[in-house]
C-alpha cells in the first residue's frame, strides 16, 4: 500500500526583470560598462573602441542596440563637435563638454550673450556707476531672463564689455556717483564712446529757432509771421 503523500512543493519562479540592461549581450554589457565608467564626461568613439577590447564591428553593433534601449545617448562636445561622443543616459554632460551656459546645442549662443550685454549696458547707464552685485540684482529683478545667472557669469559678461570698450572698470573713490559704493570696490561705468552713442544727436536745423517753432507752417517772408519779424530768429542771428 502506497502511503499518502502531502502536496508537492511548488517551485517559486524567478521574477523577470523588465530592465533593458538585464537583456544585454556580452558585448553590449562591455560597451555599456565602459561608457558608464566615464560618468558626466562621456567617451569618444575611438577611445571606446580601444577600451572595450572587442572588435570594432561588435562595438558599433552594441552601440546601436543599447542606444535604441535608451541606455546611452550621443552628446555634442564644444571642442570637437564632429566627433561621436557617448554618455550613459543617467548622466548630464559636464560644462567641459557642453561649454557651459554660453553654449546651446554645442554652439555659442550669440543671441543670448548679445541680449545680456545690452541689458548690462542699460542698467549701468541707469545707475551711472554699478558694481557686479548691482548689475546682478537688476538683472534678476527685471524678469527679462528665463534662466538664473550667477554673479560669476555676469562678471564674465562685464569683462567682455570692457574688452569691447563699451564699459570701463574703475574703483570707487567714495564720492560723487560712487558715494554709495565702498572705497576701493571694483565697479563699472560707460565709456565715453558708449555715452556719446546714447546721447540724442541734434541736427543743424534743430539748433535754430525755426527747428522747434510751432508756427513754422505759417511763417513766410513778408507775412504776419515771418523771419523778418521773428524775435527769436533775430536773437539767434546775433548770438
Amino acid at each position: 500500500m502506497v502511503g499518502s503523500q502531502g502536496p508537492l512543493p511548488i517551485k517559486r519562479r524567478r521574477p523577470v526583470s523588465s530592465s533593458p540592461a538585464n537583456a544585454l549581450t556580452e558585448h553590449e554589457l562591455i560597451v555599456l560598462k565602459v561608457i558608464e565608467s566615464k560618468e558626466d564626461m562621456g567617451i569618444w568613439l575611438r577611445d571606446l573602441k580601444r577600451e572595450a577590447h572587442i572588435p570594432d564591428t561588435a562595438v558599433t553593433k552594441a552601440l546601436k542596440s543599447i542606444q535604441a534601449k535608451n541606455l546611452i545617448k550621443e552628446v555634442k562636445t564644444v571642442k570637437n563637435s564632429g566627433r561621436k561622443h557617448y554618455m550613459a543616459s543617467q548622466f548630464e554632460p559636464s560644462k567641459e563638454i557642453t561649454g557651459g551656459d554660453w553654449y546651446a546645442g554645442g554652439s555659442l549662443d550669440v543671441d543670448f550673450i548679445k541680449c545680456l550685454k545690452e541689458l548690462c549696458i542699460s542698467f549701468i547707464r541707469q545707475l551711472k556707476v554699478a558694481t557686479i552685485e548691482g548689475v546682478t540684482n537688476r538683472l534678476r529683478g527685471s524678469g527679462a531672463l528665463e534662466v538664473e545667472l550667477t554673479s560669476q557669469q555676469i562678471e564674465e559678461i562685464l569683462r567682455a564689455l570692457v574688452l569691447d570698450n563699451e564699459i570701463m572698470e574703475v574703483r570707487s573713490n567714495g564720492s560723487g556717483d560712487c558715494s554709495s559704493i565702498p572705497v576701493g570696490k571694483v565697479c563699472y561705468k560707460l565709456t565715453s564712446k558708449r555715452r556719446a552713442a546714447a546721447e540724442p544727436k541734434i541736427g543743424a536745423f534743430a539748433s535754430i529757432p525755426c527747428g522747434v517753432c510751432t508756427q513754422i507752417s505759417l511763417c513766410t517772408p513778408g507775412g504776419v509771421i515771418s523771419p523778418e519779424t521773428c524775435v527769436y530768429y533775430k536773437e539767434w542771428l546775433e548770438f
